[in-house]
């Protein structure tokens, strides 16, 4: 890149500063005193001192003749938060740098409320973002620093035995697993590297057994006959148990090596510190259809993910509509281009009428109460950090009132999250209307008979929605949720239905019929793009058949090309040297 700043004739200034979570937004205010370049053409690259481009930001041109500057921080388009530097803001055309962005005189006292620090790591680890004005320089040049704070000590420093040191130096590089495993995974890999084609590993780190995304994929592959040409290996292992020992790991780290592709159904712990050697892997996650942050859109928040994470390393993720796929990539720290609106796997069977018909049959049989009522389902999520101390506040439902409410119309059927460890203790005088259905094993299935579900911000609500039927949200804790939790979207907004925060109040749009129906129909217009049971040949024909649609591959490969700018363009020509 080459410097036409001073005959270009612009002048750029930063006049606005503004957050969505991790979405940062900026408005820049641009003067052509020669011949006006379109905005449209203009590339805005955020240059470190050292001239290497960190970030190259999309750009919109506003109704009021500026053009608005964004850019997730989280991800720059490289599947990697903004390197740790100080940037400069350059608007250029082509190889030209036409101007360095500036500061509006009136922005400048509020740069430190602009500011922002995400911490992360338990909260002793932080990557902030400071805007400031370049000191002992002309006018008001604006800059951006990105810092990487860890913890640390500020008591005075103490010595401790030399020998001590070295010994639990060497102790722990002997006994570091990450380690271990890292070293016997890379050695495999090199010895499998030439036999790795068309085997496919189906892999969950959260459970002894394979979720229903994956479960349906690996049926559907042997029912098209495609075991034949794919090689088909499962694992299935709940890594929050603790020390698995020597030849689970050995075994996992063999399946690893010798995959061509793994598909997961979930946030996966050991790649976080292990790097996947060519491998295509897919995340098929189960939940994205809810409202509560996951990944990286709990940046900042107590358990986000830090900087580098399993998410980073995901080709490509799967969601019911391109309408909603900015969510799942924001999650992932991915691209939205390779969030492919393939339907969800489990889906296919929910949709199917033959399925449906026999499992209602099954249901009626196996909770006679519900024969001939209305069915209330009670299925909220978990309250807590994880399934360690998961629970749900039992004390909140008036049982006298909801009895009340069920009159001869209503039973309630209660399915809790899976994770919560105290079941819910119904009155022996209510069993009559009211049971416990925890250990029923698929919720899907009972969505079939429900009348109206009552959830919070659970997930559950995607496959809901296709019944067409009410759904309330019992949002008592909203506040304090949205701050531990927090919500990749407006909570009210986005719920299909009404959200109550009192047991009284949620009683009452029962008994009123107060459910905001309307919602619904909104939502699944949002949320699906297909309404078939074809959604595992999608993923089967796009991912391992090569045969993904023309358009998608086009985006992907645009984007491909723009963000390559960001590692190629040569912005050496600004470098400064840094003493």
């Amino acid at each position: 890149m080459q410097s036409k700043i001073k005959q270009s004739g612009m002048i750029a200034k930063i006049c606005r500063i503004s957050w969505e979570r991790i979405h940062l937004r900026m408005e820049l205010q641009i003067t052509q005193t020669k011949e006006a370049i379109p905005l449209k053409e203009l590339d805005v690259f955020a240059v470190d001192r050292e001239g290497f481009a960190g970030a190259l930001f999309d750009t919109t041109v506003l109704e009021n003749g500026n053009l608005e500057l964004y850019v997730n921080i989280t991800n720059n388009g490289l599947h990697q938060c903004i390197p740790v530097g100080t940037y400069k803001i350059f608007v250029c055309k082509g190889d030209d740098v036409l101007a360095e962005c500036e500061t509006d005189q009136a922005l400048t006292s509020r740069l430190p409320d602009d500011s922002r620090a995400f911490l992360y790591g338990g909260q002793k680890k932080e990557y902030s973002v400071n805007f400031f004005v370049e000191d002992d320089a002309e006018g008001l040049p604006f800059r951006m620093h990105m810092m990487h704070f860890s913890y640390a000590k500020i008591s005075y420093p103490y010595l401790t035995g030399f020998f001590t040191s070295e010994r639990n130096l060497i102790k722990g590089y002997l006994t570091n697993t990450r380690r271990v495993v890292r070293s016997i995974y890379n050695f495999l890999f090199r010895l499998k590297k030439n036999k790795r084609k068309d085997h496919i590993l189906f892999m969950t780190e959260q459970s002894n057994t394979l979720g229903t995304n994956l479960t349906f994929l690996i049926d559907r592959l042997k029912e098209r006959g495609l075991d034949s040409r794919f090689t088909i290996n499962t694992w299935a292992r709940k890594f929050s148990d603790g020390d698995h020992g020597t030849k689970s790991w050995l075994k996992l780290a063999n399946l690893l090596a010798g995959s061509e592709y793994i598909f997961v159904d979930d946030h996966v712990p050991m790649f976080d510190w292990l790097h996947l050697n060519d491998t295509k892997l897919i995340q098929t996650w189960h939940a994205g259809a809810g409202f509560k942050s996951s990944g990286y859109s709990r940046w900042g928040h107590m358990g986000g993910p830090g900087p580098i994470s399993c998410h980073r390393q995901y080709n490509y993720g799967l969601c019911g509509s391109r309408k909603i796929a900015h969510f799942f990539s924001e999650v992932w720290g991915i691209n939205t281009e390779r969030v492919l609106n393939t339907g969800m796997p489990r889906m296919d069977e929910f949709q199917n009428p033959e399925h449906r018909e026999a499992k209602t049959k099954e249901l009626y049989e196996k909770f006679p109460m519900c024969k001939g009522k209305k069915v209330i389902l009670f299925a909220p999520t978990y309250r807590g950090r994880s399934n360690r101390d998961a629970h749900y506040p039992y004390e909140l439902i008036d049982w006298e009132r909801l009895d009340k409410v069920c009159g001869d119309e209503y039973v309630v059927l209660f399915k809790m999250h899976p994770w919560v460890i105290v079941d819910i203790d119904i009155p022996e005088r209510y069993h009559s209307k009211m049971l416990d259905v925890k250990r029923y094993p698929n919720i899907n299935d009972l969505f079939y008979i429900t009348d109206i579900l009552i959830t919070d911000y659970s997930s559950n609500i995607y496959e809901y929605s296709l019944m067409r039927r009410p759904m309330l949200f019992f949002a008592f804790d909203e506040v304090q949720y949205s701050f531990s939790r927090g919500f990749h979207r407006p909570y009210r907004q986005a719920a299909p239905g009404k959200v109550c925060t009192t047991f009284d109040e949620l009683m009452d749009a029962i008994e009123n019929k107060d459910f905001e129906f309307e919602k619904v129909e909104e939502y699944v217009n949002t949320q699906f793009d297909h309404f078939d049971s074809d959604a595992c040949d999608r993923v089967i024909d796009w991912l391992l058949l090569g045969q993904m649609p023309a358009d998608i591959k086009k985006e992907i490969a645009a984007r491909e090309k723009r963000m390559k700018r960001i590692k190629t363009t040569d912005f050496s020509a600004f470098a400064e040297e840094v003493s």
